[in-house]
This record gives structure tokens, sequence and C-alpha cells, in this order.
């Protein structure tokens, strides 16, 4: 069942109801996909991490030829947003285009179009499946690395992946290794080591995947970036994800491949210290 449209979005500086908003039928994020966004998370009506988000959005915004908006206006748009709806407790969705454009892949010379809205958290359970989807990542593309609203691909390789059994897709890219979900980092625990596929295998610089190998880091649990071939999957003890909703996720199985432990002790004590990072700083 869809969950209901909040009252009230953030569009282009105002707050107005959800159901007056009018997008251009000319702007390129609808008719090219032309786009950046991010996805935060609020606790007790403050966005987590914001300044990473805001960083990693004006990437994405400068890959693609966009003005990336001002972070203090988005900061307060978020905060005016989740008060305008009076939930303290949301989901945030920064949106950028590039505007209004011709109806080609040539850029317009309007301002960006910018939206801010939020929604309810959804529960994930304490494990998840995953399902190997049969269309690689290209970690050598145009847009590598870069968070674009044009999720199509990300939205097929869910479905596929949900009508097989899973919850969550796993993406190899081009050279048959472990790359990504659609909206998650992947990481592998093997003699008590933590092991995820570097940005050069063409996976998004996860703000949570980020966080996870600093934890590791300051907290003495070896971490590595490096290359993950896909036929080594069943050699790990435990696998999990990181993402903003998910934090960190135990991997119950891929495919076929089953981990000893689901969640394992590594995975546990990351999910700790993660919730407590949350908890102690809302902008590490």
């Amino acid at each position: 069942m869809a969950s209901a449209v909040p009252a009230f979005v953030w569009f282009n500086g105002s707050i107005i109801p959800a159901g007056d908003v009018r997008i251009s039928p000319f702007d390129h994020g609808f008719l090219v996909g032309d786009g950046a966004f991010e996805t935060l998370i609020s606790y007790a009506g403050v966005p987590f991490a914001q300044r990473r988000h805001w960083e990693r959005l004006r990437h994405s915004c400068e890959s693609l030829g966009i003005a990336t908006p001002d972070a203090r206006v988005l900061y307060q748009g978020m905060l005016d947003v989740m008060t305008a709806n009076q939930m303290p407790d949301a989901r945030l969705r920064i949106t950028v285009t590039s505007g209004e454009g011709p109806l080609g892949s040539d850029k317009g010379d309007h301002p960006p179009t910018v939206t801010i809205a939020c929604g309810t958290l959804k529960p994930w359970p304490e494990t998840e499946t995953l399902v190997t989807v049969p269309w690689p990542r290209n970690e050598r593309g145009a847009l590598a690395g870069v968070k674009t609203i044009s999720y199509a691909e990300n939205v097929r390789a869910l479905a596929f992946a949900k009508q097989s059994g899973g919850g969550e897709a796993l993406f190899a890219n081009t050279r048959s290794e472990a790359c990504e979900g659609t909206g998650s980092n992947i990481f592998f625990v093997g003699n008590s080591a933590v092991i995820t596929p570097p940005l050069s295998s063409g996976c998004l610089a996860g703000v949570s995947r980020a966080l996870v190998i600093e934890l590791c880091r300051r907290n003495a649990i070896p971490v590595t970036e490096r290359a993950v071939p896909m036929g080594e999957l069943a050699s790990f003890d435990e696998i999990f994800l990181s993402s903003t909703t998910r934090e960190v996720q135990a991997v119950a199985r891929i495919d076929s491949v089953t981990p000893p432990a689901a969640p394992g002790p590594v995975t546990n004590r990351l999910r700790l210290l993660f919730k407590e990072l949350a908890a102690s700083d809302l902008d590490p």
C-alpha cells in the first residue's frame, strides 16, 4: 500500500501545498533525467550528516553542470518542510534539476528546479536478501559515482530482485566485481576484517559508507577498500549493507550464498557504533 503524500513540500524556496506544485513539462529532470538528489533522515527534527550530503550533492551538480543550491537555504528548507508537515522524524528528499530546456539533450538557460519533500521512515528487517541482477554497472560511465535522478536502471533492478524473492539487488561491474545495491553500499567481513569495494568499482560514494569506514578506523577494526570478485562472495564470514535509511543492515543471503552469521559479531558491533554516532553527533 502506498504511503500518504505529506501535505506540504518546499518548492523553489517556498512551502506550498503538495497538490499545488506545478513542474514544467519542459523541465529537464522530467524530460531527460538531468538532475541530482540526496536522501537524508532526520532525528528529532535535525537532518543527520547534512554537511556530507550537501557536499555530495555539490559534486553531483557540478558533474552535471547544474548550479548547486546554497547549503544554508537547503538546510532551512528541510527544517521548514518538517515543521509544515509536523514530521520531526522523517525521510527527506532534496531534488535538483537543471530546469526548463529544449526537447532534446541540449541544456536550457533557465535556473534549476529545487524541491524538498519529506515522508515517514520505513522500518527495515534485521537482515536482507540480495539478488544479483544481470545488468552490470559501468564503472567507466559518465555518471559513475554521481547521484542522479536517472534511476530507471535501479527501478528495474529492484523489481527484478523482488520478483526473484529478494529485498535488494546487487550490481556487479563490467569486471565482474561486486559494486553496490540500488540504494546501498556493500561490505564483507573475513577473519574479523572489513572489506568494501573501492569507488573505482563504480559504486556511489555513500555517506553511510564513509561513516562506517571511519568507525572501523576509530575502533581498531581492520578495514580495506579493494576489488571483490563475484566468485569470492562465498568465502566471507559476514556481509552487510550501509545506507542512509538502513544504517548498517546484515545480509542473510546473496543468490545461493549464505554467510555463516547474519548478523555476525562485526556487523553487530558496527550497527551499534553507528547508532551511538547518530545519537551523539548529528553532523559528523
